[in-house]
């Protein structure tokens, strides 16, 4: 009989803690002391926007496991969103 090991859920991570993926998506700086972004778990449609210190995100990027949405996942995004808020959803062009 083989025991599996849970993920360790009090560790802080929230992709440990929920078991799915986390994004980030760096959207600025600010008086070149500050990080601007969207953090998302699960899907980067579904996002909230954040701002911290260079070092506490970069901490927080570690803690959580993070990958970097690419600068064309973050147009697509972008692209999705205007859709909906200018047009009408599931156009393609």
């Amino acid at each position: 009989m083989t025991l599996s090991t849970p993920p360790d859920r009090h560790n802080g991570s929230a992709s440990a803690m929920t078991g799915q993926p986390c994004f980030v998506r760096v959207t600025g700086t600010r008086e070149a002391r500050f990080v601007e972004f969207e953090f998302a778990i699960g899907d980067p449609e579904l996002a909230v926007e954040l701002v911290m210190q260079f070092d506490q995100f970069r901490e927080f990027c570690e803690r959580h496991q993070v990958r970097h949405l690419t600068t064309e996942e973050g147009a697509r995004l972008d692209f999705e969103r205007m859709k909906w808020r200018y047009g009408a959803p599931g156009i393609d062009h």
